[in-house]
This record gives C-alpha cells, sequence and structure tokens, in this order.
C-alpha cells in the first residue's frame, strides 16, 4: 500500500482511508455494523495496508468512535502506527450548544470524541460543515488551542463552498493560527462540481483532496437501478441518497460500467481507479460493510486506465449547480 503525504505535512497516509461510519449502532441505520461484524473487516484493510482511519463524532450517535476506539489498537501494536481522524460540527445532543463551531461547542467535542475513542490525540480534526452563525475567527482561533494542547496533529475541512474555505485559511493565516491541511468533499465521476473552484484552490495551495461517496453511495457499484431499484442494504435504507443523484446520472453509469465490462472487473474498481487518477486526489474515504468492498478498493490502486477510457466516462457528465449536503 502506497504511503503518500497529507497535503504538505510531513504526515504520512495510506492511499486509501476507510471510512468508519460504516460501524457502531444498527439501530441509527439499517445497514450500520455492529463491533463484532466490523471487526475482521476492519482487519482485513488493515492486511492490505489501510493505516488510515476516519469517523466523526454524529455517526451513531458517537457509537461509530467508540467502535473505531476500541478495533484499532487490537490491530495495530502502537498508536503512532495509524492515523485517526474524526470531525466536529452536527448535533450530538438536543441543546442549544450541541452544535455548530463555537468555541464550547469545540472544545467539549474533542474531549467527548477523545474519550469516545480512547485516545489522547486525534491526527486530524476535521469541521464536518460551514456554521454560518459563529465567526470564522472564533472557530479558526479555537481549532488553533486544540492542536496547542496537543489534542490534535493537525485540522481540517469538509464540504463547503471555495470562498468560505479561502476565508477559513486566510483568517488563520493572519493570527498566524493553525491552517486546514485538508479538505473533505463530495467528489466522484457523477458529481464533478468539485474541479470548478475548490479542487484547483486545494492545488494552489497544497492542500490534501480526500472525496468522501467515492462511489456515489453505491450508485458506482451498481447498487442501484436505472428504474429505481435497490440492491443493497444500504441503498433500500438510503433516502439521503436520492438527494444527491438521480436519473440523469445513469449515462455516466453506462459509459463506466463498459469498460468495466470490458476489462473483466467490476465496476467499483473502475470508478475508484478513475478517482484515484485525479489530480489533487490524496486519499478517497470508502465504506466497507463486505469483503469485497475492501479487495475492490485495493484492486483499484492497481488499474491504470487510459487517456481514451477516462475521456469516455467523463463525457457524458451532467452539469448542475453546487451541493453541500447536510450529511454524509
Amino acid at each position: 500500500m502506497q504511503q503518500v503525504r497529507l497535503g504538505r505535512t510531513g504526515l504520512k497516509v495510506s492511499r486509501l482511508c476507510l471510512g468508519m461510519m460504516s460501524y457502531g449502532s444498527p439501530q441509527s441505520r439499517a445497514w450500520i455494523l455492529p463491533e463484532d461484524a466490523a471487526l475482521p473487516l476492519v482487519a482485513r484493510a488493515v492486511e492490505a495496508g489501510i493505516t488510515y482511519f476516519d469517523t466523526a463524532d454524529m455517526y451513531s450517535g458517537g457509537a461509530s468512535e467508540e467502535v473505531t476506539g476500541r478495533i484499532l489498537p487490537k490491530l495495530f501494536a502502537d498508536r503512532e502506527d495509524y492515523v485517526l481522524a474524526t470531525k466536529v460540527f452536527f448535533p450530538t445532543g438536543t441543546g442549544p450548544n450541541d452544535a455548530g463551531l463555537s468555541r464550547k461547542h469545540i472544545m467539549a467535542s474533542i474531549d467527548a470524541s477523545l474519550r469516545r475513542l480512547g485516545a489522547d490525540y486525534v491526527d486530524l480534526y476535521q469541521i464536518h460543515r460551514w456554521d454560518r452563525e459563529t465567526p470564522i475567527e472564533e472557530t479558526m482561533e479555537a481549532l488553533h488551542d486544540v492542536v496547542r494542547a496537543g489534542k490534535a496533529r493537525y485540522i481540517g475541512a469538509s464540504s463547503m463552498a471555495a470562498w468560505q474555505f479561502a476565508k477559513a485559511q486566510h483568517t488563520a493565516e493572519l493570527h498566524g493560527w493553525t491552517r486546514f491541511v485538508s479538505m473533505q468533499n463530495h467528489y466522484n465521476l457523477v458529481y464533478r462540481e468539485e474541479e470548478r473552484e475548490m479542487i484547483p484552490l486545494c492545488l494552489d495551495q497544497g492542500v490534501a483532496v480526500l472525496p468522501w461517496s467515492p462511489l456515489a453511495r453505491g450508485l458506482l457499484a451498481g447498487a442501484r437501478s436505472r428504474a429505481g431499484e435497490a440492491t443493497t442494504t444500504r441503498s433500500t435504507s438510503d433516502p439521503f441518497a436520492s438527494e444527491l443523484y438521480d436519473e440523469g446520472d445513469f449515462p455516466v453509469v453506462d459509459a463506466m460500467e463498459a469498460i468495466a465490462a470490458a476489462r473483466g472487473v467490476p465496476p467499483a474498481q473502475v470508478s475508484l481507479a478513475w478517482l484515484l487518477s485525479r489530480p489533487g486526489v490524496t486519499a478517497p474515504i470508502f465504506g466497507a460493510t463486505k469483503p469485497h468492498h475492501i479487495d475492490d478498493a485495493v484492486a483499484a490502486l492497481g488499474i491504470e486506465l487510459t487517456a481514451e477510457e477516462i475521456a469516455a466516462m467523463q463525457a457524458p457528465y451532467r452539469p448542475r449547480g453546487p451541493v453541500v449536503p447536510d450529511y454524509t
């Protein structure tokens, strides 16, 4: 497994990141696996060389962090052998200060995340979304203090407008505070709007791009048909997918599946290979609820697409307005 630098930092991460949202409490979502079912899958990923793991405080109401915190120490001899990331923003309670990016919520959330993870620090602490109600100066200073306190080594951001990300970075630089080193954004074959502004900004600034939903919530892996038929537990219980994708995306899916068929490999491998070939992409974050999900992701690293294949998959793309979703 190739290890690459996270943006311009000295931190090395595996070329693939295992998203831990799939593990936690099945009561929260039907497709989420409990700890005993998650352990062998995470172990398979570790055996394949994956050392980078991403979760969030709101996944399964915090249970994802708890499961992550119990599993990883069983699979690695030393805490320094893996990279651990989590996120803050979405509600973790019912109180008025249990969400957002205020100093109060950030300080409470990092401590709560570390307790659930059973860790002294996280390698990457990310804001899950932009907070329209909190001054960015308050947020960036609080994040800087989290790093200064040794509770996080680096900070990152997730889906937002490019102008917002640029404003946050400028604010940090202006005050001598810690800057974001990564952008975890929505990017895949059927959603390429990030290529307009966000990815060029990240390339210019040396910021790592960490795409979430690299397989479009299963659409690029055959989990949904053109007629709307769902073929997996997740696709039958994931209404958020219908907010992101629709029948207009299937010409891209068809082009991709034709190339996968010609190569004799699963569509997921070709879709991930395309994403891995894109400028700026550091480590796509993929989920795995079955062993072949990990096998396909690892196999994608070995696929080198031709310029003609890439052009054929990109040609049917349907431009749309930028989407900053409420949940990942």
